[in-house]
């Protein structure tokens, strides 16, 4: 089996339906084209059914981009089916997306069906997109929660029927990661054609697990992963783009790769943040602001030795010029003479250990003490 691992991104379809994110068709082929300078595998560009905007995106999306292949979502419905593959009309690859739910709390609660007419509603979806495109994907929603017998029963029809990807999503962010991984694993060992088509991995971030869950699918057999920019999504969000890119990179040993261009990581994570008005937290992993900032004494001190007593990456391989030391009342001698050397001073003992008393009292009232602030410090 391949150890590559294709990013499907779903930034402007699973990432833009967060409230308050929506984007213009102008401002998608923007965002559009900074994933194919990514090097993204796959771009879901909307789910045309919904929309005429999200129509149109789709159709303007397929011109405007050629290297990546553009996705449309829909439901296992005919009419959704056709709306899609007629956006899809100028994408020099195009796939259509479509699915229905296999637990049973879908089957009964949002179908109100039998999983024999499920089973029989997801091969005609599959078998009418493929009058349309080659390329088809078949998402099983709420695979997380599903019965794993009937799951593999569901895989082996759809792949049967046509489909070149099956998704098994983790609609709900219900599973954890070992128990997703067997999941992924089962799939392998009792669906007979799986070897037919690529399995997909679609995890939310409700219990904070979706990174976790996505290196767990891949470990056991999945090759695509499903993912958003900073982490978008519905409800707490869809599994980071960035994390799992670096999770792989920084993990040689596992012996997974991607196509995607880590120094472009941080300039697009800003694209979508500014784009969609979803500011990145300063903690988050990879992009956030703290991500490659020391400000215990102790941590300064270890860094300034040698930076990979605390940094597992380079923060130029994800875009970001150099790591900083932010000076605060918990910083200590190391970092303060590094910062005034930086700005052309020199101290020595018992000089500096004067100054930096005189800089903790100033720290614990500024809370952050700035180049500024130094210079007043030093005058």
């Amino acid at each position: 089996m391949s150890q590559r691992v294709y990013i499907f991104d779903t930034t402007l379809r699973d990432g833009e339906q967060v409230p308050g994110c929506q984007l213009t068709t102008e401002e998608k082929i923007v965002v559009a084209k900074e994933l194919e300078r990514l090097g993204v595998d796959v771009i879901e560009a909307g789910f045309p059914i919904s929309s005429p905007g999200d129509f149109r995106s789709v159709v303007e999306i397929s011109k405007a981009v050629s290297e990546p292949t553009i996705c449309a979502l829909s439901r296992a419905v005919k009419g959704d089916i056709d709306a899609a593959g007629e956006a899809l009309k100028f994408a020099k690859r195009g796939r259509i997306h479509t699915g229905i739910g296999s637990s049973d709390i879908h089957i009964r609660n949002k179908f109100n069906s039998s999983r024999e007419r499920i089973l029989e509603q997801a091969v005609a979806a599959v078998k009418h997109a493929k009058s349309y495109v080659e390329d088809v994907e078949f998402y099983a929603e709420d695979a997380g929660r599903a019965d794993l017998a009937f799951l593999a029963q569901l895989t082996r029809a759809v792949i049967g029927a046509g489909a070149t990807v099956v998704n098994i999503p983790d609609t709900t962010g219900y599973c954890l990661p070992d128990e997703y991984g067997k999941k992924i694993a089962y799939i392998y060992e009792h669906v007979d054609n799986v070897h037919q088509a690529t399995i997909s991995i679609h995890c939310h971030n409700d219990l904070g697990l979706a990174t976790a869950n996505t290196l767990a699918g891949v470990m056991n057999g999945a090759r695509q992963v499903e993912v958003t920019i900073n982490g978008i999504g519905e409800r707490a969000g869809n599994t980071s783009l960035e994390e799992v890119v670096m999770a792989l990179k920084v993990r040689k040993e596992l012996g997974f790769y991607t196509n995607v261009d880590s120094t472009r990581l941080y300039p697009v994570s800003n694209l979508v943040s500014q784009m969609m008005h979803m500011p990145v937290q300063a903690n988050k992993a990879i992009v956030g602001r703290n991500a490659f900032a020391h400000s215990s004494g102790i941590h300064q001190d270890g860094f300034l030795k040698h930076s990979e007593n605390y940094e597992i990456m380079n923060p130029q391989d994800v875009g970001i010029d150099k790591s900083m030391i932010v000076l605060t009342a918990r910083s200590g001698r190391h970092a303060l003479k590094h910062r005034l050397e930086l700005l052309g001073y020199r101290y020595e003992k018992p000089d500096l250990d004067s100054l930096y008393v005189r800089f903790l009292d100033m720290a614990d009232i500024r809370k952050e003490v700035n180049d500024k602030d130094l210079m007043e410090l030093v005058r």
